[in-house]
C-alpha cells in the first residue's frame, strides 16, 4: 500500500514538474486592422494634407483595444475598374462618371454615425454647410469637406501696368469690363477667363439676386436658368467673347492653371485655389475679392454665393464593422485641430465654428476668416439653392454647359441656349424631384 502511494506522489510530481516546463501558449494574435479604402482625385498639397490626416487617424485607431481599422487613400488615376466602389470616395457629384464610370448609390452619413455610435450634432456645422449636403428632411448625407466659395482673382501686377489699383478689385460686372477693357489696352491677352463656369456664372449670378433656379408650373417644378439676370449676364459675356474682354477656357478647372501661370488677368473660380497660389505661385501677386454683382438689379446681394465643391460620401460599406471605423473617422476629421490643419494646408471652407476659432488662435487671416464666417453662418436657404441637386444636378450642368457652348461658337443666342438647356433638362429634374418627394 505504502508502495502504491509512493508511485501515485512521483507520478503527481513527475507531471507537476513537466507542466511547469512546458512551452507557453502563444499570445492571440490580434485580429488584422480593418482596410476602409477611400478614392479621391486630389492631387498637390491637398493630397498631401488628406494623406498626413489618415496618417494621425490611423496611429490613434492602431492604439485600440478593441477592433480597429485603417483607412487607405485610392487615386482614381491610378486604377482601372472604376466600377468597383471603394469604402469612402471625396469627390464632387460633377465628376461622378470620372471617378466610378457610373452615378453609384450612397449611403446616408447621418445613418452611418448613428450606426457607428459617434456623436454628430448637426449644430456644430456652419448652416451654409450643411445645407450644401442635406436632403429635403433636413439629414445630412455627406460630409462637406473640400468646398469652396467662388470669388474673384485678379493679378496685382497686370493691374499696376493697365494702371488700375491693384488694391481696388471690381465689385460690380460693370467694373470688370472697364478693368478688362484697360488690360487689354495694356497687352493683355487674356483679360479674364472662368473656372466651373456653370457653378459661377448661373446658379451664383442667380443666388447673388435672389433669382431661384427652380419655379413651379401649377403643381410641376420646372428649371428657370433662363430668368432675366441669368439672360442679362449671359449675352454682356457674349460680348466681353467678342471683344476679347473674356476668353472661355472649358466649363471646368482649365481656367486655374491659365491664371496661375500668369496667362490671364483675371479669374472667377474656387476660393480654395488661394492654397495653391500662394504655395506654388508665390512670385505671382495676386488678389482675392467677392464675386461681383450687378448693382443695377432691385436686391441683388453680393455675399449671397453657394458653397459647393467636393464632399465625403460613404459608397460601400454594408457592414457594421466597416461602418464603426467609418464613424470614427468623421468624428475625427471633426475636431477642431484637424479641421485647422486641413483648412490652412488645402485652402477649403471650415465646416464649422470651432474650426474658425481654431484658425484664428493659430494665426489665420482675420479678415478672410471674417467672410467665410459670415457668409456661411447665414441661416436661410438661398432661391437658388434647390434639392434637385442630390439628383440631377451634375447632368443639368452638363446640358447647360453644352448649351453654352453654342452660345462660344456663335451657333446659338444666350437666351435661345439658356431655353434649350431648360428643355432638355426637364426629364431629368422630374424624376429627381419624383426621388425626393418619396423621402
Amino acid at each position: 500500500m505504502k508502495r502504491s502511494l509512493t508511485k501515485l506522489a512521483l507520478c503527481a510530481c513527475l507531471a507537476i514538474s513537466a507542466s511547469a516546463f512546458a512551452a507557453p501558449k502563444p499570445p492571440a494574435t490580434p485580429p488584422a486592422p480593418l482596410d476602409i479604402v477611400l478614392r479621391h482625385a486630389l492631387s498637390g498639397a491637398s493630397v498631401n494634407a488628406l494623406a498626413t490626416l489618415i496618417l494621425r487617424f490611423n496611429d490613434e485607431e492602431a492604439k485600440l483595444k478593441s477592433a480597429n481599422g485603417r483607412v487607405r487613400l485610392e487615386d482614381v488615376h491610378g486604377i482601372t475598374d472604376k466600377a468597383h466602389l471603394p469604402h469612402l470616395a471625396l469627390f464632387d457629384q460633377d465628376d461622378a462618371m470620372e471617378m466610378f464610370d457610373s452615378r453609384p448609390r450612397f449611403r446616408p452619413l447621418h445613418q452611418v454615425m448613428a450606426a457607428g455610435k459617434q456623436q454628430f450634432d448637426l449644430k456644430h456645422f456652419y448652416p451654409q454647410m450643411f445645407d450644401a449636403v442635406d436632403d429635403i428632411a433636413g439629414r445630412m448625407q455627406a460630409l462637406p469637406l473640400a468646398l469652396s466659395l467662388p470669388v474673384l482673382f485678379y493679378n496685382k501686377a497686370a493691374f499696376t501696368q493697365a494702371g488700375l489699383d491693384p488694391e481696388v478689385p471690381p465689385k460690380t460686372w460693370w467694373e470688370v469690363q472697364e478693368a478688362a477693357g484697360k488690360l487689354r489696352d495694356s497687352g493683355a491677352k487674356c483679360p479674364l477667363t472662368s473656372s466651373r463656369f456653370a457653378w459661377v456664372h448661373v446658379e451664383n449670378v442667380a443666388a447673388q439676386h435672389a433669382e431661384p433656379l427652380v419655379v413651379k408650373n401649377g403643381k410641376q417644378d420646372q428649371l428657370a436658368l433662363n430668368n432675366l439676370v441669368n439672360v442679362k449676364h449671359m449675352a454682356l459675356l457674349t460680348s466681353w467673347q467678342k471683344s476679347l474682354y473674356f476668353i472661355y477656357s472649358g466649363p471646368g478647372r482649365e481656367g486655374d492653371d491659365r491664371f496661375a501661370q500668369g496667362e490671364c488677368a483675371m479669374l472667377t473660380g474656387e476660393s480654395a485655389l488661394y492654397a495653391r497660389l500662394a504655395k506654388q505661385q508665390p512670385g505671382i501677386p495676386f488678389g482675392v475679392a467677392v464675386l461681383p454683382h450687378y448693382d443695377d438689379v432691385y436686391g441683388a446681394r453680393p455675399s449671397h454665393v453657394l458653397p459647393d465643391g467636393a464632399a465625403l460620401w460613404v459608397l460601400a460599406a454594408d457592414k457594421r464593422p466597416e461602418q464603426a471605423v467609418i464613424a470614427r473617422f468623421i468624428a475625427f476629421l471633426m475636431k477642431p485641430e484637424v479641421q485647422r490643419d486641413w483648412v490652412r494646408a488645402t485652402g477649403f471652407l471650415p465646416m464649422s465654428p470651432a474650426a474658425v476659432q481654431a484658425l484664428r488662435d493659430s494665426g489665420g487671416d482675420p479678415k478672410l476668416l471674417a467672410q467665410a464666417e459670415a457668409r456661411l453662418s447665414m441661416q436661410k436657404r438661398d432661391a437658388a439653392r434647390t434639392k434637385h441637386a442630390d439628383f440631377g444636378r451634375s447632368r443639368i450642368r452638363n446640358i447647360l454647359n453644352e448649351e453654352i457652348e453654342f452660345v462660344w461658337g456663335n451657333q446659338k443666342p444666350p437666351k435661345a441656349a439658356l431655353d434649350a438647356a431648360v428643355t432638355r433638362a426637364a426629364p431629368v429634374l422630374a424624376p429627381a424631384q419624383a426621388a425626393v418627394a418619396k423621402k
